[in-house]
């Protein structure tokens, strides 16, 4: 499978590079790269806003009393960076949002009214993974997680929250091309009473919560298996289990029920008898960290994207160079439309130039010469052959414009 590996396809594509002057699993994306990991996070924030998420933003950072409060420090601690020490203060780099999130919560009151409260964030990680870990961008040691925290009123608004979430999950998924039970499936993952070193210690808790996720998967009517030992010491989980090329499976996203933290960080909320009551909270993420799902889409893709994804959406090839004036227009107006369009002025050939639009796997180019200026008309080849197509510049950015839009 040599030829999808994303960490060979990611240098020549010129998506992304580790550079090891900046360090091991540190990522960077060049130009190209950043649209997509652009895309990917536009397409987070729209669909979440739509579902009613608030996106917000929190420090990368934070004092280490914040972690020491929710329990990641020393809990999580080998996953973690050392303290920054300053001021006579200590820091750490966040491992995960959620103790933020919670903080910001607790801001004000909270009345019963406000909830479910969805708190979104597409937010950079920092994780401590051992150098025989990293991989590409699939182990790094930074990351952006399409995160989200959801504070409810009840267990059962929990329950109706995790359904939503999954909801989000596979709409999202299916929007890439991928197909649950092919690509993807669930598991329920759950803890181990014994293990009180690894896991929260309350067992009523325990019991209600994954019997709670166990209803919620069978009355969906999911396939799902379940796996000991697996949860996150806070609560059970479902985990999204995704199927690379190479037929590995990883887990890609996770929505996670959890009765700790609200007990850690005191979460109430004022309820409708005016008295305080105890709030649940549903940890999710929709498409996962950008960057293990870019590394995944590479490899599922080969590289190519498709159009509302690709970097470079149309080339346009000029025959000549008598035909670089109205080539240079044609692009001018598809950049000014909010296409990415790309001119290849270069002297070669007009075969040399369709076979490096091919190689750098652009979706579609328009070859220009004598007859398209003459006609003012555009004909629209695409990767893959298919039907040519022939428009005016104006219906093409209309017909460009609607498929990026429903991102096809």
């Amino acid at each position: 499978m040599d030829e999808r590996d994303h960490k060979k396809l990611g240098p020549e594509l010129e998506l992304f590079y580790i550079d090891q002057t900046v360090g091991k699993g540190l990522p960077m994306f060049l130009p190209k790269g950043a649209i997509v990991k652009r895309e990917l996070e536009r397409f987070v924030i729209e669909e979440e806003s739509k579902r009613g998420y608030l996106h917000v933003a929190t420090p990368d950072l934070a004092r280490i009393e914040l972690y020491e409060k929710s329990g990641h420090y020393p809990h999580y601690k080998d996953s973690m960076y050392a303290p920054i020490e300053i001021d006579d203060e200590r820091f750490m780099l966040r491992p995960m949002t959620c103790p933020h999130h919670f903080q910001m919560f607790l801001s004000k009151p909270r009345s019963y009214r406000e909830l479910p409260m969805r708190i979104a964030e597409l937010a950079q990680l920092y994780r401590y993974e051992q150098s025989g870990e990293l991989m590409g961008l699939q182990r790094v040691r930074t990351f952006c997680l399409a995160d989200a925290h959801i504070v409810c009123a009840s267990e059962e608004q929990a329950a109706e929250e995790v359904g939503r979430a999954l909801d989000l999950i596979v709409y999202m998924a299916g929007v890439f091309g991928l197909k649950q039970g092919v690509d993807f499936r669930f598991r329920l993952s759950l803890g181990d009473r014994e293990n009180t070193e690894k896991y929260y210690k309350n067992d009523a808790a325990w019991e209600k919560a994954e019997g709670l996720l166990r209803e919620l998967m069978k009355s969906r009517g999911e396939d799902f298996e379940e796996a000991k030992d697996e949860a996150a010491f806070y609560g059970p989980k479902i985990d999204v289990q995704m199927k690379n090329v190479n037929g590995k499976e990883d887990t890609a996203f996770t929505v996670q029920y959890d009765f700790c933290m609200p007990d850690r960080f005191d979460l109430t909320y004022v309820g409708e008898d005016g008295a305080p009551h105890r709030a649940f909270v549903v940890h999710r993420s929709s498409i996962g960290a950008l960057e293990r799902i870019m590394a995944f889409l590479i490899e599922h893709y080969a590289g190519a994207f498709p159009l509302w994804l690709s970097p470079v959406q149309v080339k346009i090839l000029p025959v000549s160079e008598k035909h670089s004036e109205w080539s240079a227009q044609v692009r001018d107006a598809l950049k000014a439309a909010g296409i990415r369009a790309e001119l290849d002025s270069s002297n070669e050939t007009l075969g040399k130039k369709i076979r490096a639009t091919k190689i750098e796997k652009v979706p579609a180019w328009l070859v220009i010469g004598d007859k398209e200026i003459e006609a003012q008309a555009l004909t629209l080849e695409r990767r893959g052959g298919g039907e040519k197509e022939s428009y005016s510049v104006e219906t093409l950015i209309e017909t460009l414009k609607k498929e990026i839009a429903e991102r096809r």
